[in-house]
């Protein structure tokens, strides 16, 4: 797997917080969390290409059944 990116995000606390309630309750790190949404998000716009089967990426799980957060 190709090495992480990293870089500083400054983020309202009061997001943060509620961020890692959600990361807490589907066993993920805040960083997880926030790259799972990310890709969710950049999937659903079509700016992200599907993954092959079984590529998942670090604190990449599937989520929830019912979870409608992302749609729109």
């Amino acid at each position: 797997m190709a090495e992480k990116k990293r870089f500083l995000l400054r983020i309202d606390p009061e997001i943060y917080e509620a961020i890692q309630r959600w990361a807490a309750d589907e066993w993920r790190s805040v960083n997880g969390q926030i790259e799972y949404l990310l890709r969710e998000a950049l999937r659903r716009a079509g700016r992200l290409p599907a993954r092959r089967t079984g590529e998942r990426s670090e604190g990449d799980t599937d989520a929830p059944k019912g979870d409608t957060a992302l749609e729109g």
